[in-house]
């Protein structure tokens, strides 16, 4: 929900200040019947998808919005649909979740798109052809992604100063408080685990040290091999990890193999076993008794609660 009225709200202002309809939007589905926002909140489709595309409606952009198992019911019709609006010169995009249906539809193979860092390791796991980027955007060819709502609405600021200017942006961004309007190589901020600050906030050392745990999720690293490589001793590193973030390094590396492991359960199709195999566990016991340590369930309670908390088919998901 809120990345679709991300989508809508800018443009509305936009269109209010200009004093012109320099935009116009349409909510489109597969069938006539409302769909459900993971808030639960009810939005009536305008048109149905194959009603809506091709050279006569004129669209110059289709989104995905959806959560991540998000699917079509009836691919082979959707995709003749949306190749159409391809034909027509149009273009075709994602927001937040709504990349795994995008790249589900293989439409745009070969594209890299700008993945929500909560969805990256599901995303990779399901499409490794498909080159992620961490910026808050991306705008490649005939493919336009945002990562989250805050970014849905930077992607349509961009478009706004594409049709009506500099002025007209600046006005609508003021109207919202949106402080400032973010280009595609703004990269994402990552929250720092367990802690109030941003990855973007840690000491130099501390984020070279997470930076080596990130390439090490498969297959596990000393942590004494992680102070050699960014020249530090170990009793430095430990130091240094528990002023910047309250936890040992050990514990932080831990945490970040399971925050990944839980996107996975989440998100993913794989396995338990599996999942435990690519986050570095040789023993998928100790994967979920560690899981539980840290989420207070297990990875196959919370995959089936998921699952129990849907309102539809592809709608409410648990927070991160």
């Amino acid at each position: 929900m809120a990345c679709l009225t991300s989508a809508i709200e800018p443009l509305r202002a936009a269109n209010e200040i200009a004093g012109e309809e320099a935009f116009r939007w349409k909510i489109l589905a597969e069938g006539d019947a409302p769909i459900a926002s993971s808030a639960g909140v009810f939005f009536a489709p305008d048109l149905r998808l194959a009603e809506a595309t091709g050279p006569e409606t004129a669209l110059d952009h289709v989104f995905f919005v959806a959560s991540p198992d998000g699917c079509f019911e009836d691919p082979i019709k959707a995709n003749a649909a949306l190749q159409r609006h391809l034909r027509a010169g149009g273009r075709i995009g994602a927001f937040s979740g709504g990349i795994f249906p995008l790249a589900r539809s293989g439409l745009m193979a070969g594209q890299p798109m700008s993945v929500h860092w909560c969805y990256e390791a599901a995303f990779q796991a399901e499409f490794p052809e498909i080159d992620i980027l961490q910026t808050v955007l991306s705008d490649q060819g005939a493919c336009q992604t945002a990562s989250g709502a805050a970014a849905v609405f930077d992607l349509m600021l961009n478009h706004i100063e594409a049709r009506l200017g500099p002025a007209i942006t600046t006005e609508t961004a003021c109207w919202f408080q949106h402080p400032f309007v973010r280009g595609a190589s703004v990269r994402q901020k990552l929250p720092a685990l367990g802690n109030a600050a941003s990855h973007d906030m840690l000491p130099p050392k501390v984020a070279q040290a997470i930076e080596v745990f990130a390439r090490h999720i498969e297959e596990p690293i000393q942590i004494s091999a992680v102070a050699e490589e960014i020249h530090m001793s170990s009793r430095s590193l430990e130091r240094s990890f528990k002023r910047a973030t309250g936890q040992s390094p050990l514990k932080y590396y831990r945490q970040m193999r399971m925050k990944e492991a839980r996107q996975l359960v989440l998100y993913g199709r794989d396995s338990i076993t599996s999942i435990a195999y690519t986050v570095g566990y040789s023993s998928p016991a100790a994967f979920q008794r560690h899981y539980r340590e840290i989420y207070g369930i297990s990875p196959q309670k919370e995959r089936q609660a998921k699952t129990s908390l849907k309102i539809t088919d592809d709608s409410v998901l648990p927070s991160m």
